[in-house]
């Protein structure tokens, strides 16, 4: 049986910040090649690329009163900058996909298994 696991692209606010646009093109050139090995594979169920959080909000509620946070987040040390959902047989497996990822030679791949609510 097969579960879904979340490869998460975890890297520093300030190392995309200050990455020239060239590199950053060449970077996004090769991790959508590589998306698109997965597919092939029949392992990629979706992946996407997420924009800074310098763009992002944070939103709670709490005793029924909703609070809004636009970031940039400050205390942030790091940043979730895109996602691949995969469809593994085992926990080794994603693990393996995520260590042929390119991102990981500058930044950190988690990986995660996709629970249910009762997790």
């Amino acid at each position: 049986m097969s579960s879904s696991y979340m490869l998460l692209v975890v890297e520093k606010p300030k190392d995309r910040r200050s990455r020239p646009a060239g590199e950053g093109q060449d970077r996004m050139n090769r991790m959508v090649r590589w998306g698109e090995s997965l597919t092939a594979r029949g392992v990629l169920e979706a992946s996407n690329s997420l924009r800074s959080h310098d763009d992002a909000v944070r939103v709670q509620v709490k005793d029924g009163r909703r609070s809004l946070l636009d970031g940039p987040f400050a205390e942030s040390k790091e940043m979730i900058g895109g996602y691949f959902l995969l469809n593994c047989a085992s926990r080794d497996e994603a693990i393996g996909i995520a260590g042929e990822c390119p991102a990981a030679e500058w930044a950190t791949i988690e990986v995660r298994e996709i629970g249910t609510c009762a997790d």
